[in-house]
């Protein structure tokens, strides 16, 4: 069991003197915000390229994926790679925010016992992927520090009594916790995608719910060329995200003395 470090006597002297505790959920929206917009600049250029296809923009409707990627910079000069990050910023950090304070606080409840007990709103109130990446996530941190952390663990730098992953540890689990979120939720995003499109399809009157499209998408393409068709794109963009997300927010947790 951990516990708190003590307050340093600065704190505790002056009237109205700043704690430890002072602004924490301030300062875990700041940590989530920032983790949100690393995560989201990291694959910014394969968002970009995604846009382009999908828009069948005139320029690069002939290309594909990674013939597009060295495209763009010949054509628009590397920063045409980032065009519209900025603005992606403003909708991601307070999305980044309040989707990492969430899962901290379902995590300081009850410890690794509490954290599964708040799998279920937290599939049921968010987006099947993010509830599937932070379970899994938090479920590797939590057996990797308990099984072995002499080895995958350091103290945190803001709280000596605080185990945390190392660097490289916490990019490997991150990965995978986006990886195996990816493989379960695609399926849903495929269907998603399909009902968004309506009458544009042909086949728009099998599409009318969720378990309807699953089921014909199923019957006429199959598993890989169906339900999980174009998945390897998004290993490419998830899974750095997600590593970078989850270590970026670990950091910044000691950063902003958050443990």
């Amino acid at each position: 069991m951990t516990t708190e470090a003590p307050i340093p006597a600065s704190a505790k002297t002056g009237v109205g003197a700043p704690s430890r505790r002072d602004f924490f959920w301030l300062r875990s929206l700041v940590a989530g915000g920032i983790a949100g917009c690393c995560a989201k600049s990291t694959i910014a250029p394969l968002d970009r390229v995604k846009i382009l296809l999908q828009a069948h923009n005139r320029h690069y409707k002939h290309l594909g994926v990674f013939s597009t990627l060295r495209a763009v910079p010949q054509k628009e000069g590397f920063l045409g790679l980032y065009k519209g990050n900025g603005a992606m910023m403003v909708r991601i950090f307070p999305y980044g925010a309040i989707q990492f304070t969430a899962f901290d606080r379902y995590r300081k409840e009850g410890g690794f016992q509490g954290f599964y007990r708040g799998l279920t709103p937290t599939i049921i109130g968010m987006a099947p992927y993010a509830g599937i990446s932070f379970f899994t996530f938090g479920t590797l941190k939590s057996i990797g520090l308990s099984q072995a952390p002499g080895i995958l663990g350091r103290p945190s730098s803001d709280n000596p009594n605080v185990l945390v992953l190392k660097t490289h540890v916490n990019l490997l689990c991150g990965g995978i916790a986006g990886a195996f979120a990816q493989t379960v939720s695609y399926p849903l995003d495929v269907a998603r995608r399909r009902m968004q499109l309506g009458s544009i399809l042909t086949e728009a009157d099998k599409c009318v719910s969720m378990c309807k499209t699953l089921k014909y998408v199923y019957k006429v393409h199959g598993i890989r060329k169906g339900l999980y068709r174009g998945l390897t794109l998004n290993y490419i963009r998830c899974i750095p995200s997600q590593a970078v997300a989850f270590t970026t927010y670990e950091l910044m947790r000691q950063v902003l003395h958050l443990n």
